[in-house]
């Protein structure tokens, strides 16, 4: 019944992501009605979030940039269902990566890459990467993507094929660092871009900053594997010049993790994620409950 459900669902999908993105843009605006004005999904917990995030705004200004989140996460959905069905060329057009040079570079040397990212503008076109890079998969270079799997067992089939619309691997959270290791082993360079803005898991290995006016626990585990495996680290900064247009630039953050203080590359990417939301908040995903557990700054 799954896998019947399944291709129901993405035939379904399918259809809808042959429309042009012009007609999608106006599904998203419909879409924009029903999630903020009437199902009013999650409008508490952004506007809590909103508050204590930028108690120096006024209640205009949070109000502005609450509706212009849900426009970009309406915007968010009809451009995830459109990777169904759009060509290369469109992507590029639409995914411009500034920098890049930097990873070319690195890879070259035979260095493997970790990338910090987070939940802003939208992250599942940023695997388009690998048709921007120098080293396709000939080259003993894999580009790859670290997950949660997802409780729907057809939402997650979907979102899988939708993240290796481009050739990218897809890495359970779970077994991520056994992955990333046994593709060193068979002399394979990765790039990797881990999701580190959200709540901790159970478990996961934190460390206590500020981020936005709030004590955060932001997870350390990236750091550890990027210094366990000597990868070089690089924080994806986001930017949405305009509707469908989106830049992710290249930042380095260090090239060898040894060299750094303890937990120094978290702060930094912290501090980086930090800049990229105060420059347009509107673009973070303020739906998520990110400070669920509330955590004591050290003393």
């Amino acid at each position: 019944m799954n896998d019947l459900g399944y291709r129901i669902t993405l035939a379904l999908l399918y259809a809808l992501a042959l429309l042009p993105m012009r007609v999608l843009y106006v599904l998203s605006d419909f879409l924009y009605l029903i999630v903020y004005h009437v199902a009013r999904y999650r409008r508490k917990l952004v506007r809590e979030n909103l508050a204590a995030c930028f108690p120096d705004k006024n209640e205009t200004d949070r109000r502005d940039i609450e509706k212009k989140f849900y426009r970009n996460f309406t915007d968010y959905i009809v451009e995830t269902v459109k990777l169904l069905h759009i060509s290369d060329a469109e992507i590029k057009r639409r995914m411009q990566f500034e920098n890049i040079e930097l990873i070319d570079r690195l890879t070259a040397e035979g260095r493997s890459v970790v990338i910090y990212f987070s939940h802003c503008g939208n992250w599942e076109w940023a695997t388009s990467m690998t048709l921007h890079v120098r080293h396709d998969a000939d080259s003993h270079v894999e580009y790859c993507q670290v997950y949660r799997p997802l409780r729907s067992e057809i939402t997650d089939r979907l979102m899988l094929r939708l993240r290796s619309r481009f050739g990218s691997l897809s890495f359970p959270k779970s077994s991520v660092l056994r992955d990333l290791i046994k593709l060193r082993r068979n002399g394979v360079t990765s790039v990797t871009g881990f999701m580190s803005d959200q709540k901790p898991s159970h478990g996961d290995p934190t460390v206590v900053t500020t981020l936005l006016n709030r004590p955060t626990a932001m997870i350390s585990g990236t750091e550890t594997l990027a210094r366990k495996l000597d990868m070089a680290v690089i924080y994806w900064d986001m930017e949405k010049p305009g509707r469908g247009r989106y830049r992710l630039t290249c930042r380095l953050i260090c090239e060898n993790p040894a060299e750094m203080p303890g937990h120094s590359i978290t702060l930094s990417y912290a501090a980086m994620l930090q800049e990229t939301i105060e420059r347009n908040p509107s673009i973070w995903l303020w739906t998520h409950n990110r400070w669920k557990y509330p955590v004591q700054l050290p003393s």
